[in-house]
């Protein structure tokens, strides 16, 4: 069997935006309360970050379940992994994770400026530097048989969207508009030349959309 790459849970406005354009330590997502755009997820049962027991279940909770759901590796942009560029300046810190990442994979994250790996917990983060396809034989290496999941943000999603590497996209659109910043499309409808769409309403009240490739 294939092993997908698979965008899973990615939140955006309902005019299209993932992030700002201003990120910094402080400010991860480069915009004011980002939690608009994933509150959702995080008020359901198996948040994986979730520390006190509660949370909703349903169609959200299954989309948060499904996270890591046969992923062996886990592709990101620099920008997800912190907030530095150029060359790095800190080896110390460590990314915006804590000593317990979510991930439970290998990861690699993809920059100019490549640093030597580390582990924290059970996962370990890669810095390489190349083209979307050779990263993703990389990683596709590393996760043994299973599947890939590409974690943003917009512009590295983009990236592999451009070279036709995504096999399928699950994007949660919130029911809030930002205006200006990362903008991962005009219209779902730019990808439909590509892939098959299905559009589910959430009670939460967002609204999932669920691509995968003809």
């Amino acid at each position: 069997m294939d092993q997908l790459l698979r965008v899973m849970n990615f939140n955006v406005s309902r005019d299209g935006i993932g992030a700002g354009e201003d990120q910094s330590f402080e400010r991860p997502f480069g915009c004011d309360r980002p939690e608009r755009l994933f509150a959702w997820a995080g008020a359901t049962a198996s948040w994986p970050m979730r520390t006190d027991p509660g949370g909703s279940r349903g169609l959200d909770d299954y989309f948060t379940r499904d996270f890591a759901r046969n992923i062996g590796a886990e592709i990101m942009g620099r920008n997800k992994f912190g907030p530095q560029r150029g060359p790095w300046q800190d080896h110390e810190w460590r990314g915006w994770w804590g000593e317990e990442p979510p991930f439970h994979t290998p990861v690699f994250v993809m920059t100019h400026h490549e640093r030597p790996s580390f582990t924290l917990s059970d996962t370990t983060f890669h810095f390489v530097d190349g083209e979307p396809a050779t990263v993703l034989a990389r990683a596709r290496e590393a996760a043994r048989g299973k599947d890939v999941r590409l974690g943003g943000g917009v512009t590295t999603i983009r990236q592999f969207l451009d070279a036709g590497l995504v096999d399928t996209l699950h994007v949660a659109v919130a029911p809030v508009e930002l205006g200006s910043g990362l903008r991962l499309w005009e219209s779902p409808d730019e990808l439909l030349d590509r892939f098959h769409l299905e559009v589910v309403p959430s009670p939460s009240g967002v609204t999932h959309h669920l691509f995968w490739r003809r």
